[in-house]
């Protein structure tokens, strides 16, 4: 039932992604060029987005868990690091770029476009180069010895 469920909600926003105009790459592109061919319309698929998800929230935290897990997951850590603003950067970035962000893109598969299997081959590689980095990063830091001990 929960495969059921979770397909059926791919579908519903692949059907609203594509319904919307949002898989046109140009439509997206568009809406970030203010001074030429500025399209608002991303701008009230986005506030339609936010007013069926904060509907929907409301609705859902009602209950005491989900249907099909345990408990929610919900992040639980409100720090804004530099972590989270460099992402968020790069997002916006190849999102301006390439006119897809990644779930939007992911209907566009079907079809086929090159421009978009571009912008998954070069996700894929972000997501990688950001968990070496991370790996990196997390590494305690090495313990030398001072000269002369």
């Amino acid at each position: 039932m929960k495969l059921i469920v979770t397909y059926l909600i791919g579908l519903v926003f692949g059907l609203g992604i594509s319904i919307s105009g949002m898989a046109n790459p140009s439509k997206v592109v568009n809406f970030f060029d203010v001074a030429g061919t500025w399209d608002p319309s991303l701008a009230f698929v986005m506030g339609g987005a936010v007013i069926v998800a904060g509907i929907g929230y409301r609705l859902v935290f009602r209950r005491k868990a989900p249907l099909f897990e345990a408990d929610f997951d919900i992040p639980t850590s409100r720090v804004i690091d530099t972590k989270l603003i460099g992402g968020s950067a790069i997002f916006g970035i190849g999102w301006g770029i390439s006119g897809f962000c990644p779930g939007a893109a992911l209907p566009v598969i079907g079809t086929g476009k090159i421009d978009v299997l571009i912008f998954l081959a070069a996700l894929v590689v972000g997501i990688l180069i950001a968990r070496a980095l991370m790996r990196l990063n997390l590494k305690p830091p090495a313990q030398g010895r001072l000269h002369g001990n």
